[in-house]
């Protein structure tokens, strides 16, 4: 068999060095990042909003459309454009800020990523720009007079792309070599008549010499040589050439601060950030250096396109003297690079036949490879300001994340969008890794691996949540996508399982675990809180907020630390078999989830109970009032169907590799019937002589799944419903100190301005849940086999197997992608064009959410991260 170049390429090194040192590690969005604030009371989205970004320097890290740097964005390169009818070139994406969008934050244009191997060997994207003026205002001014029960008002809807009045511009990338590669721009005119374009690749260097540190004292420098190439000289990263074939010219100028239009002061650098961009809208050199130097520099292509007309441009930036050389054999490497790709997917598709999959789950990884992005933020340097800063700093009066002044972060990091969420969140990550691990397990291990160091953990274990609130609770998932990152790449390395990352990080997370021991577990009882714990709103009232008197127990949070107890319980036995010392871990984890186990499923006594109802047959929320009254807070949402994910099986194979912990395990059972007894049957061995760990017996599990698989409440044609839809001819009412509040199904966007109203956990349908939820009925499935059968749909008669099920519920996911009996796919919603132009109908959206009812794509547009877990799904499906 010949041997895959991608897969060897992947074997040489497991860090984000060599193949990977140059990447797509450009954010979608550097302004109105908490990073680049330095507001006195951090109003993060108006210090540097769009409309600043192209004249002013950022501080943490850079943007572009299409673009690339080195593993720490020193140097960087990304694609502009003009239609010659804008009044800004476009540099950057556009979007509303969290205050402008009806929503929240939303970005307003058509791009899609559509291919990338792991090591960025070959890499393509579409951006989709309009001929006509950009829609900057009415886009704005449309958004402003919606409020939070009105749909978003999207680009597609102002009509800048009827008629195909459009550019169709694909950015490709090949590497010749590690530091030599090659960039093929093409344009499209998909409309009949003639139009403009002009083309600006930029390379340009993240300005690290404005702050006044010694180390970055001298600033680096590109110079134009003739009319083709472009000299780059950078302290760290050494000597570098762009060769450009047949641009109009090179142009120049510094990647700094335009002080007059942004602070109204004497500019200190005479070719400031923006000269480029207003040399090309007025065509007046003198915003650009004469001489060809400077810290940012343009090729400009301005091209005539007739209709249906397209042309491409080519560049090579390479460490390696090319000469004359650089594109004589640029259209065989990229053709060499696109075979090898191919060949690549194909091994990991292997088991798909459908070729819309296939083609579904290579954008999903595309996706997820596009999303990685260099993340800076050393936290007590952004606080205390800089030696030398080139505007004037009054300190924070509103000190966001000052308990972490440790954490000092420069990594490549998977970010859940890297326009809406250019920064990264443990949660999200933690799913992401999932899909990472299918095409790259050493990249998805370093991310796990990295948000427990010391530098971003903190010293009391809590693990960072995202840039606006480091403190922020997120549910504890970090275990489970430990053990499932293990289990995926030890299948995909013949049966041989990485135990030294495993060992790594369950020592990380035994300190993070006793901090929700110690943080969230207020009365010692094993009943846990946390706040929203990544469901926004799913609640009656702000989970996060202290309302006074009132104490609320949570049993997503107590389902959530079960699970964990006993994801540590399994990877505490895998190291066992090697290390036998980790049985006692194994011991600890055991005894804990059994005691937890006690709590959530207590019997009522007096106002003493756990979160299972007896009347209703499902896990609730419970409210301490200052009266002493314990209430059920009775909303039937995702939060009860998380004790589902509390569940392990354990092969009598193993138990007898480990003496130690099946000693003391049948010790606990037999000595402790009152905590025994509240579990599923240990003694009762299932499918092949296997036990099951979980906080459902047979009964409860069976109602939760009753309820879960009903149309009426759960199951929606696209999967599971966040909210049961009884909420929606029944609302929740909760008077909280003479206030009714309420909670309605609604499957859409949101009707709250809880976490800013740019989410809603109220009836929409959410990847990262429902995977949890299919991969827990796997693991029952695994104990029960075919003998455990449940209705699906509820009251269908259809009896089925629990993996039946399950798969079935991954089907439904899946169809929000496909083509449906009328030519639609759900997750485009009303716009046909979507559907039915040849230039879109192959192209995808991984939506951050999806509506409840009909399946239409909601929240951030590219959240390859949790919702590339559809490329999971397919593999799930294609391999029963």
């Amino acid at each position: 068999m010949t041997e895959i170049q991608e897969k060897i390429r992947l074997s040489q090194r497991k860090d984000n060095k060599g193949w990977k040192k140059w990447g797509p590690y450009l954010s979608e969005r550097q302004w109105g990042t908490v990073r680049e604030d330095y507001s006195v009371y951090g109003n993060a989205w108006d210090y540097v909003p769009h409309d600043m970004a192209r004249s002013r320097a950022y501080r943490w890290g850079e943007d572009g459309i299409g673009g690339i740097s080195d593993n720490k964005q020193h140097i960087c390169f990304a694609v502009s454009f003009w239609n010659h009818k804008d009044k800004i070139i476009k540099e950057r994406l556009f979007g509303l800020t969290g205050s402008e969008g009806n929503h929240g934050e939303d970005v307003k244009e058509l791009y899609y990523y559509i291919d990338s191997t792991p090591t960025h060997s070959y890499m393509k994207m579409l951006y989709k720009y309009p001929q006509n003026e950009f829609p900057y205002r009415q886009i704005v001014e449309e958004n402003q007079k919606r409020n939070r029960s009105n749909t978003e008002f999207e680009i597609e809807q102002t009509g800048v792309f009827n008629n195909n009045e459009y550019f169709d511009i694909f950015i490709e990338y090949a590497k010749a070599d590690e530091n030599d590669i090659l960039i093929k721009i093409t344009a499209h005119n998909r409309n009949k008549k003639a139009a403009i374009l002009t083309m600006l690749p930029t390379l340009w260097f993240r300005n690290t010499w404005s702050w006044g540190y010694e180390a970055y004292k001298k600033s680096p420098m590109l110079t134009g040589i003739a009319n083709n190439q472009i000299e780059v000289s950078h302290q760290l990263l050494g000597k570098y050439k762009l060769y450009v074939e047949g641009a109009d010219e090179l142009v120049f100028c510094e990647n700094e601060t335009n002080m007059e239009r942004i602070f109204g002061k004497p500019n200190t650098a005479m070719y400031v950030k923006d000269g480029i961009s207003n040399y090309i809208l007025t065509g007046k050199p003198t915003t650009i250096n004469p001489n060809k130097i400077g810290t940012k520099a343009s090729a400009r292509y301005t091209k005539k396109f007739e209709g249906g007309e397209s042309h491409t441009i080519r560049l090579r930036f390479s460490q390696n003297s090319q000469n004359q050389k650089a594109f004589v054999d640029f259209d065989q490497i990229f053709d060499l690079r696109i075979k090898e790709a191919n060949e690549f997917y194909d091994h990991i598709q292997q088991d798909i036949k459908s070729e819309e999959q296939r083609n579904i789950q290579r954008q999903a990884f595309a996706g997820m490879m596009w999303n990685k992005q260099f993340y800076y933020y050393n936290i007590n340097e952004w606080l205390k300001g800089d030696p030398k800063m080139p505007f004037e700093f009054k300190g924070r009066a509103f000190p966001r994340n000052n308990t972490w002044k440790h954490a000092y972060m420069a990594n490549i990091l998977s970010m859940p969008d890297k326009w809406e969420y250019p920064w990264f969140a443990a949660w999200d990550l933690a799913f992401h890794t999932l899909t990472l691990a299918r095409i790259d397990a050493d990249f998805a291990k370093r991310q796990l691996a990295v948000v427990l160091r010391e530098y971003y953990m903190h010293p009391n274990g809590q693990i960072p949540a995202y840039e606006w609130n480091f403190s922020d609770v997120n549910p504890p998932v970090h275990a489970w996508a430990t053990w499932k990152v293990y289990e995926i790449d030890k299948k995909n390395n013949d049966g041989k399982g990485d135990l030294a990352f495993l060992e790594k990080i369950f020592h990380k997370l035994l300190i993070n675990f006793t901090w929700w021991v110690n943080q969230k577990d207020e009365e010692g009882n094993n009943i846990f809180g946390g706040g929203f714990l990544g469901l926004d709103n799913i609640g009656v009232f702000d989970r996060n907020a202290q309302i006074p008197g009132v104490k609320l127990e949570q049993a997503d949070a107590t389902g959530w630390m079960a699970m964990y107890t006993l994801n540590m319980l399994r990877i505490a036995c895998e190291i066992s078999i090697e290390k036998p010392v980790y049985q006692d871990m194994a011991s600890k984890f055991f005894e804990h989830f059994l005691h937890i186990a006690a709590a959530i499923n207590k019997p009522i006594k007096g106002n003493d109970l756990g979160l299972w109802d007896e009347a209703d047959q499902f896990y609730y929320d419970k409210l301490h009032a200052p009266n002493g009254e314990t209430i059920f807070m009775k909303i039937r949402s995702y939060v009860g169907l998380i004790p589902l994910f509390a569940v392990e099986v354990i092969d009598e194979e193993m138990l007898s590799k480990l003496p130690d912990f099946k000693r003391r395990l049948e010790w606990v059972l037999t000595n402790r019937p009152d905590l025994a007894s509240l579990i599923s049957r240990w003694n009762e061995p299932g499918k092949g002589e296997t036990h099951l760990l979980s906080l459902l017996r047979g009964h409860r599990m069976k109602m939760v799944i009753k309820r879960m698989f009903d149309e009426a409440e759960f199951l929606s044609d696209y999967g599971i419903r966040s909210l049961s839809k009884s909420h929606k001819e029944n609302p929740y009412q909760f008077n909280l100190h003479g206030e009714i509040l309420s909670v309605k199904y609604t499957p859409a966007e949101s009707d709250l301005s809880i976490m800013g109203g740019n989410s809603n956990w109220r009836g929409p349908i959410w990847f990262p849940i429902n995977f949890l939820l299919i991969d827990s009925l796997l693991k029952f499935y695994g104990y029960y086999g075919d003998d455990f059968e449940v209705e699906y749909p509820t009251n269908s008669g259809n009896i089925m197997s629990i993996k039946e099920a399950a798969l079935m519920v991954a089907d439904r996911l899946i169809k929000i992608f496909q083509m449906n009996g009328e030519s639609r796919r759900p997750n485009t919603g009303d716009f046909e064009m979507f559907d039915a132009d040849p230039h879109f109908k192959d192209l995808h959206l991984f939506y951050e959410y999806f509506n409840g009812d009909t399946g239409e794509g909601l929240g951030a547009a590219h959240q390859c991260g949790w919702t590339g877990l559809v490329a999971d799904l397919i593999q799930y499906t294609n391999e029963k």
